[in-house]
């Protein structure tokens, strides 16, 4: 089974961890989950919705990247993963 990476555990960067999955399980670690957690779980879930995906295995281990960066190294950990 393919992974597929993305970003890095710099700050104001998130790494994310993509792998096929019969379900769709999201987990996040994130130095500011506690005030941006749902946000982050948001735009998850809309990047994977735009991308027509609803059964995946998602890491991310975030360190306060925002909204567009999340979405990027999401896109780019998924067309790795399925290269």
């Amino acid at each position: 089974m393919k992974i597929g990476l993305a970003g890095s555990i710099e700050s104001s960067d998130c790494l994310i961890t993509a792998e096929a999955s019969n379900e769709l399980d999201i987990k996040i670690e994130s130095s500011v989950y506690e005030f941006f957690g749902k946000q982050i779980r948001k735009v998850i879930l809309e990047t994977l919705e735009e991308l027509g995906i609803k059964t995946i295995r998602i890491h991310i281990n975030d360190k306060g990247a925002l909204d567009y960066t999340i979405r990027s190294r999401l896109i780019s950990a998924i067309k790795r993963m399925e290269s």
